[in-house]
């Protein structure tokens, strides 16, 4: 049985995420309890509501900020401006942990949970989406709200509730916004969790989502941001994760991820954000599973050796596989493995790897059938299907037959395409002019991978703040953060992206300082 995770959640874009996350997980509840291959009890507790009716909520803490939270909040000239940040750590407020009458999101509900039967089974919050309450502007914001002593003691009380009921921690799930000033509240609350929980397990994703090109000094604001929270996120966490569906974290706008069998609009938050709490409830299930002993610390471990900290994602949401068919039918569909990289940057074809944890779920109905499954999935990892790539050292794959599932609220963004009796979402690669009321359910490939595309992310990341003049953004270091403190993380994020140069990209770098 797994152990228990605590989640945090940190600023408007990471809550979008995770509203969606919890969503799925009140979607899984409704099926019987006793054919779960995920173990709810890792990531939910139960509560009480009003009337004495039993519930799951997240063993969740998040904060958010009340209100516009201050000037330039918005966007627009005023952000952009050269005045001096204003400071809004008065309009932080946490939302609680406990039942359902200490939880204080902007809006919410319960959502009851049924088997097949239609009889109650059990219940969880599911949140609402936050009303765009504007964000932290510049990393050290973030930083100094948490060295606010009542903002900090909040904070400990908060992860203390829920550390000391649990009867055994395995770690923490951190969901931080990466482009805003969130980033540095992630920085000190991961490091608040690496100095008081050592040993357990700290797994941060850093959310971006879809952004268009902005103002200059917008775009050398959400740069400052991602390459600081990128740093100290990694260095404070077992494994650390960018995510976005946005074409390019740099300063040259890039078209958003496109995924076949999706219609989804990427300049809404709610949109991307589920495409990625999908991908996220698929990539968390090896600590999960309700038969395996894996951790989050054991997941960590098998992807940030020689101090690779930092993790891509790839998914394909939904993964295409005609209803009834097997795995390798469905793979040799495609002269490429079908999953997209969720890390805003250009990936080379047949990319190699260092090590890799793949997930297929909601591919077949017979359990006989999944040790077969299992090891066409090791076959597509051995390259037959990725450019004849040998299997990396370190290479993990689970394989579940229960699909991901996506009943409203979550967004009915599926392509025109021919669904199955069921209603399950198993892609039929036959389109047509129709689709159901609600896609139920998906088929979801994913996989967290150390590989070689993150030298081309980090440091295509540094190249860009390299071009940048400090002295146009001076409100920025105003916010109480060091030019020399800044360069020292341009020359780690350097650092960090040698560790996962090949040979090719060592030359491609040597020929980028020769024209220099």
């Amino acid at each position: 049985m797994p152990a228990e995770a605590v989640t945090l959640q940190l600023g408007p874009y990471a809550g979008s995420t995770g509203a969606h996350w919890w969503g799925l997980q009140a979607a899984a509840l409704r099926r019987p309890a006793e054919a779960a291959e995920l173990r709810s009890s890792a990531l939910l507790r139960p509560a009480h509501a009003p009337g004495g009716r039993e519930v799951h909520v997240p063993r969740l803490v998040a904060l958010q900020l009340k209100g516009t939270g201050g000037r330039g909040r918005r966007g627009g000239a005023r952000a952009a401006s050269q005045e001096p940040l204003h400071h809004p750590a008065v309009h932080a407020r946490w939302v609680r942990p406990g039942g359902l009458g200490s939880l204080t999101w902007d809006g919410g509900f319960i959502l009851p949970a049924r088997n097949e039967e239609g009889n109650r089974i059990s219940s969880i919050l599911v949140p609402l989406f936050h009303r765009d309450c504007g964000c932290l502007e510049a990393f050290a914001q973030g930083e100094g709200l948490l060295q606010d002593p009542a903002c900090m003691e909040e904070l400990e009380d908060r992860l203390h509730y829920f550390t000391e009921e649990c009867d055994s921690l395995q770690g923490f799930q951190v969901l931080c916004d990466l482009h805003n000033g969130f980033s540095g509240v992630g920085a000190k609350v991961t490091e608040l969790l690496r100095d008081e929980y050592s040993g357990k397990g700290i797994l941060s994703w850093g959310l971006t989502p879809a952004l268009s090109s902005g103002d200059s000094h917008r775009n050398a604001y959400r740069l400052m941001n991602t390459a600081l929270g990128i740093i100290h996120l990694s260095t404070h966490s077992s494994l650390f994760c960018p995510m976005s569906l946005g074409g390019s974290l740099g300063l040259k706008p890039q078209p958003p991820v496109t995924f076949p069998y999706l219609s989804y609009d990427a300049s809404l938050s709610s949109h991307s954000s589920a495409i990625l709490a999908a991908a996220l409830d698929t990539l968390t299930v090896p600590y999960r599973l309700s038969c395996s002993q894996g951790s989050i610390l054991h997941l960590a471990e098998t992807l940030n050796f020689s101090g690779r900290k930092v993790a891509a994602a790839w998914a394909s949401v939904p993964f295409p596989a005609l209803h009834g068919s097997s795995l390798p039918d469905a793979l040799c569909t495609h002269q490429d493995v079908p999953w997209k990289l969720l890390a805003s940057c250009r990936e080379r074809r047949g990319s190699s790897c260092f090590a890799q944890s793949v997930v297929l779920r909601g591919l077949g109905k017979d359990r006989a059938s999944l040790g077969s499954e299992q090891g066409a999935l090791n076959w597509e990892l051995q390259g037959v299907w990725d450019n004849f790539i040998p299997l990396p050292p370190y290479s993990t794959s689970h394989v579940l037959e229960q699909p991901c599932y996506t009943p409203a609220p979550y967004p009915q963004f599926f392509s025109p395409l021919k669904q199955n009796r069921e209603r399950t979402g198993l892609v039929a690669l036959l389109t047509q002019s129709f689709v159901p009321a609600a896609v139920e359910s998906i088929p979801v490939l994913a996989a967290l991978r150390s590989a070689p595309v993150l030298h081309t992310l980090l440091y295509g990341l540094y190249k860009d703040l390299q071009q940048l003049n400090p002295r146009r953004c001076a409100s920025f270091f105003s916010a109480g953060l060091e030019q020399e403190d800044f360069q020292e993380a341009l020359h780690r994020l350097r650092t960090l992206s040698q560790c996962y140069e090949t040979e090719l990209e060592a030359e491609e770098s040597d020929d980028e300082a020769d024209s220099d």
